[in-house]
């Protein structure tokens, strides 16, 4: 099976880098808000994981996560943050809204890997 990744970043550097890592890797999708996110996730059911970064206006990305998992609870969810692991990501990897998380610098190899599980 092939990797179908949407990756959701309010950052259009972080989009623009993540797209440059990943796009011999992957079939890549990028929004830049959670609200693209979610058409996105409405429109194209060949996505299997999406990777969210954690702090976005509007909606973060466990609001966003919240929201996806009702629509599409077959897709892995993953958070991306600059921060450590905090209550608020351990309460959505206890709750299996989360299937992990990536900390920012995040490694290429990691991200990968963890995705082809």
């Amino acid at each position: 099976m092939s990797v179908k990744l949407l990756y959701i970043d309010d950052e259009k550097p972080n989009l623009m880098l993540f797209n440059i890592t990943f796009r011999n890797d992957l079939i890549l999708l990028t929004a830049n808000n959670a609200a693209e996110g979610l058409e996105i996730l409405e429109k194209d059911t060949d996505i299997t994981h999406v990777i969210c970064d954690l702090r976005m206006p509007n909606m973060d990305g466990i609001q966003f996560t919240k929201a996806a998992k009702k629509m599409r609870p077959e897709i892995n969810y993953f958070i991306l943050t600059g921060f450590d692991l905090n209550e608020e990501i351990q309460a959505a990897l206890d709750q299996n809204l989360i299937s992990d998380y990536f900390k920012k610098p995040y490694k290429k190899e990691q991200i990968l890997a963890t995705l082809n599980q």
